[in-house]
């Protein structure tokens, strides 16, 4: 379904929670007291925590949270439903209930206690010597236990998690029985999940909103979603015979009420201009039914997941669509995530667009930067912690960029399923000068445009370098890069303005240096890899044996072998030059980890729970 209608920016309502929300971040005193009332009176303002998201798939626990920059602190407010005998809510690398960092509520059947722990290797939890999740109330309501507490982003406790940018891994745990101590919380036993967030937003003004802007709802047709964990449905829409050039200029999600914890995330692709007509679908992305021109849509005019607010667009720039050379025919994307397999629930989710026909000074781009979809770049089975790298080279930006340069306001990170970090540098004369996106904690489950906190400029000359991070143990034969999904990528969609003809600034090994690699195995192998030239690359992959040295010279290869630049205009044509074996970009001087900073001493912190009244909890 698609609608229309007139929309004046005075009825945005996100508009004025986030002005509530960054006036609210510069008082923390102000905080401690609108705590001490919302304690003592009614539910909290939703302004005062302006992110939320629903932790399990039935909406039993909601997180709500807010950023202080200036204090480098998160404050949480639990809305827990139903509470049992307690729960626990936490942090870990990956989303494990190993090695995670908690927050934990329990009870005796008479007494609750709130505190700090950790869990080992193992799981045994532990009480943490140092409690840095602070407990500000608690409080029962009519719709549940609400929980308030707050988290630095760094506390230099070794066994806490680091707050950083990017995406968290949420853990929850909930206690259906009462517990004498907290060592005696059997984590395998807890009805408990995951839930992947960005916690640390961008605190970004929100520019001012024309008095001409329109919106268009491009939403799912009341579909049943299917009763299974995993689906992505997908849906064509189309804008208006003869609709002309508009500018994007925001969007946001439209979620059904009730299924705010089974829309994963939600994407809207434009599709390819050269076809005049796309036809009508409304199914699984993944049926035999579905039409194979619609893998023609993939240009990305919107894409939302669970936890992420509104999106805007710069004041200078908006994206384009209608218009001459701009399809009409949109498709939109949503991932349903039912682990609990509920039947018959209905759904008209999808993502409003807010529009404008005074254009403003600048088109929006969007660049591919990383590496090419190609088999030559692989990783080997078994590997926790393999890299590999794509090149935006210093020669392509001289050629395609503006001399004024361009300025990248947000990112979207991609990989596949063995992606787990992913981060983009801009380096200049040879030095790394500033992160353009770092995603430490990467899941190829949670992606989304994330806008930057400071916009990025890049120059004619310089480098644009993505590294990603992959982990194939689970895996017995080599991954290569690809398309498919048990193949490979390594991406980062820029978002820039003003938009060049520069769409695709990515690379790839030299295919000639790959073919002395095979022939350098091939000699110290015992057995014969076929080196014939009808044996795909893939097949050359899969037939190595994965020994310490086959591992260390492609890893070695990867790192000084010359590459194959792309450097391409929207027509997938190169810029003119010479971009085959070309030398790999020397850096001289990187970039310093920030170190962490530590909050100042509260003085000793007894490693005790806190005695929490929240009345009689339930019982069985």
């Amino acid at each position: 379904r698609m609608q229309n209608s007139r929309s004046k920016p005075c009825s945005c309502p996100s508009l004025k929670l986030r002005e509530v929300a960054s006036m609210y971040f510069t008082m923390v005193a102000a905080f401690l007291v609108i705590l001490v009332v919302a304690l003592q009176g009614s539910a909290p303002r939703g302004s005062d925590f302006p992110y939320k998201v629903p932790l399990d798939p039935q909406g039993l626990l909601e997180l709500s949270w807010n950023v202080s920059y200036p204090e480098q602190t998160v404050h949480f407010q639990l809305l827990v439903r139903e509470l049992q005998f307690g729960l626990l809510f936490g942090m870990s690398d990956r989303g494990e209930f190993e090695n995670a960092d908690l927050a934990v509520l329990w009870s005796d059947g008479h007494n609750s206690y709130f505190g700090d722990a950790w869990s080992d290797a193992k799981g045994q939890l532990h009480m943490d010597s140092q409690q840095d999740y602070q407990l500000l109330g608690a409080r029962r309501a009519p719709e549940g236990l609400y929980l308030l507490f707050r988290r630095a982003f760094s506390t230099c406790d070794p066994k806490d998690y680091l707050i950083e940018d990017g995406t968290v891994h949420l853990i929850y745990g909930i206690l259906e029985r009462p517990v004498h101590s907290l060592q005696a919380i059997n984590i395998s036993a807890l009805h408990g999940g995951l839930q992947r967030v960005q916690l640390l937003k961008p605190n970004i003004t929100i520019p001012e909103l024309p008095s001409d802007m329109k919106t268009m709802e491009i939403t799912a047709p009341d579909v049943v979603i299917p009763s299974q964990e995993t689906t992505y449905w997908c849906y064509m829409a189309e804008l208006p015979e003869g609709f002309p050039k508009h500018h994007i200029i925001m969007y946001e999600p439209v979620v059904t009420a009730g299924n705010e914890a089974l829309v994963h995330h939600m994407e809207v692709f434009q599709c390819a201009a050269e076809f005049d007509s796309f036809p009508h679908y409304n199914g699984p992305c993944d049926s035999k039914m579905k039409p194979e021109r619609l893998n023609y849509c993939r240009h990305v005019l919107a894409a939302w997941a669970m936890g992420a607010q509104a999106f805007y667009y710069p004041e200078e720039a908006g994206l384009a669509f209608g218009g001459p050379g701009s399809s009409r025919y949109l498709r939109l994307e949503i991932h349903y995530h039912n682990p609990l397999v509920f039947k018959g629930r209905r759904d008209s989710s999808g993502i409003r667009l807010y529009y404008t026909a005074t254009l403003r000074p600048y088109d929006a781009g969007i660049m591919e930067l990383g590496l090419v979809y190609t088999p030559v770049m692989a990783i080997p089975p078994g590997e926790d912690n393999f890299i590999l790298t794509g090149y935006c080279t210093d020669k392509c930006t001289q050629l395609a960029l503006p001399a004024a340069g361009i300025r990248i306001f947000a990112s979207q990170l991609h990989t596949h399923l063995a992606g787990r970090k992913v981060v983009t540098v801009l380096s200049r004369d040879g030095r790394e000068r500033q992160v353009v996106n770092a995603d430490r904690h990467y899941s190829p489950h949670f992606q989304e445009i994330r806008m930057l906190k400071e916009v990025v400029a890049v120059f004619p000359g310089d480098e644009l370098i993505t590294t990603c991070t992959y982990n194939t143990e689970d895996r017995s034969r080599a991954t290569v890069g690809g398309f498919g999904i048990l193949e490979e990528m390594c991406v980062n969609y820029v978002h820039y303005y003003p938009q060049t003809q520069l769409e695709l600034c990515k690379s790839a090994v030299d295919p000639g240096y790959l073919h002395r690699y095979f022939n350098l195995v091939n000699r110290f192998n015992d057995e014969e890899i076929c080196m014939c030239p009808q044996v795909s690359v893939p097949q050359q992959f899969y037939s190595i044996p994965w020994n310490t040295f086959n591992r260390d010279v492609l890893k070695s290869l990867y790192g000084f072998a010359p590459i194959s630049v792309h450097c391409n205009k929207s027509s997938a044509v190169r810029f003119p030059g010479q971009w085959e074996k070309q030398p790999l970009p020397s850096i001289t001087e990187r970039l310093r980890e920030p170190s962490p900073r530590c909050p100042p001493a509260r003085g000793a912190q007894p490693a005790a729970p806190v005695p929490v009244r929240l009345g009689q909890l339930r019982r069985d």
